[in-house]
């Protein structure tokens, strides 16, 4: 009997598929390899398979068997910013670093730490509690965002102000790329100098041209005191005063930041970390620069708060200059009051933030580009991190294409030639 028309088709993708999960077992073992569900979509892209390697040579060998098959990979670690960047143009294999979860070195008299890219936050965190020391990454869902994760999306919170980016905390990592060429760059020690500065390169680059193995930091004793100002300024104008008076003093704050929006007053809170005698006169200043009262009950809510239900939300990060704070927290409520929505918003004292949008999706799709024109002239960034379906099919998420984005392609063709790692995830399409 004749087989239907197709079926012979059919039964040569399964049966490619078939071997296609033997080859794949044959690196990190059939239990380590599933099929994917609809858990595992990245940004909506719905991969086919999801696959765990348990250490830096098997993240190689499965990326060097995608690539010479030309199918797309997509690097995973906690998923809990999935949904940030633009959705991949394809996504085959999802690859889970969720095995490699360990610390592999602290040497903690050098002050450095190696930690698998698998692991998380806060798990981290715990391991150098150990020795009274402490990473200065603040990233949104500690417990579950993990080193790699972090790092490729360049999650850095309020200790940035204190510890600088996550670039300058790198020293060195490992990185699997997608010829299956593990890299090892910078070094194990604070004053390395030597080599090429790939972890830069890679911090941000939301894995699209190679992918974190594991990562070299710096580490930092544990605070042995710490302080809280809070105060309600009546105006933004105050606010941004207040924020650049702290900015331009002696003080150094481990955090500064405030929050504001359409149902609240501004409110602006600051963080001294160290010991009680340097404490005490840092608080003393900072009282006469805010006029507060010391309070160890800041009032203000965390930053995954700003994520809270979020379907029926824009919510964008942006970097601005701090002493244009004013002129953009009244260019939100302007556009947030011209399309009928509710705002929020968190600015950090490095000029970074977020701000939240609430409201009809049709509204929200016509607020993004007004956010964006009022942001043009005070020549900051906008970089949307949720939104409708509908606002992220039509709209670019990273904002106006940069004029460095020629050498950015030449970069993902010099690692990544046939785009295996989440083609069109990052700026330009990257």
């Amino acid at each position: 009997m004749a087989e239907p028309e197709g079926a012979e088709s059919a039964t040569g993708r399964a049966s490619a598929e078939t071997l296609a999960f033997a080859e794949l077992a044959a690196i990190v073992g059939a239990e380590h390899i599933r099929a994917a569900t609809s858990a595992d979509r990245v940004a909506g892209c719905m991969p086919r398979v999801v696959v765990a390697p348990a250490d830096g040579q098997q993240v190689a060998q499965v990326l060097a068997w995608a690539d010479a098959r030309h199918l797309t990979v997509a690097p995973r670690g906690g998923g809990t910013k999935l949904e940030w960047g633009a959705p991949p143009r394809a996504c085959a294999l999802v690859l889970s670093l969720h095995r490699l979860d360990q610390m592999v070195e602290h040497a903690w008299q050098d002050m450095t730490a190696t930690v698998q890219a698998g692991c998380s936050i806060g798990r981290f965190q715990r391991a150098l509690r150990a020795h009274d020391q402490r990473s200065a990454m603040d990233p949104l869902w500690p417990e579950n965002a993990t080193i790699g994760g972090v790092l490729a999306t360049n999650d850095v919170g309020a200790l940035r102000l204190r510890y600088n980016g996550l670039r300058d905390q790198v020293l060195g990592m490992t990185i699997a790329l997608p010829d299956g060429t593990l890299a090892r760059s910078g070094g194990k020690v604070v004053k390395n100098v030597a080599g090429y500065d790939l972890q830069k390169l890679m911090t941000g680059a939301y894995g699209t041209i190679g992918v974190i193995v594991d990562a070299t930091l710096r580490v930092y004793p544990m605070p042995k005191d710490r302080r809280t100002l809070w105060v309600a300024p009546a105006t933004t104008a105050t606010l941004t005063k207040q924020m650049l008076a702290i900015l331009n003093s002696p003080l150094t704050p481990a955090t500064l930041r405030a929050q504001i929006g359409s149902q609240q007053t501004p409110r602006l809170e600051c963080v001294f970390e160290g010991i009680t005698a340097s404490l005490d006169a840092q608080v003393r200043l900072a009282q006469t620069l805010l006029g507060a009262q010391p309070s160890h009950a800041g009032g203000l809510v965390s930053r995954e708060y700003f994520f809270r239900a979020p379907d029926d939300a824009l919510i964008a990060r942006f970097s601005i200059l701090p002493s244009d704070t004013t002129v953009w927290m009244e260019a939100i409520a302007t556009v947030a009051h011209r399309h009928s929505l509710g705002w929020e918003s968190e600015i950090l004292g490095t000029g970074a933030g977020f701000v939240r949008l609430n409201g009809a999706a049709d509204a929200l799709t016509q607020a993004a580009p007004a956010l964006r024109a009022a942001l043009a002239p005070l020549h900051g960034t906008l970089v949307i991190h949720h939104a409708p379906a509908a606002l992220r099919t039509a709209s670019d998420l990273w904002g106006p294409t940069p004029d460095t984005l020629p050498l950015m392609r030449r970069v993902k063709e010099q690692f990544d030639p046939h785009m295996t790692l989440n083609p069109g995830r990052f700026i330009g399409g990257i």
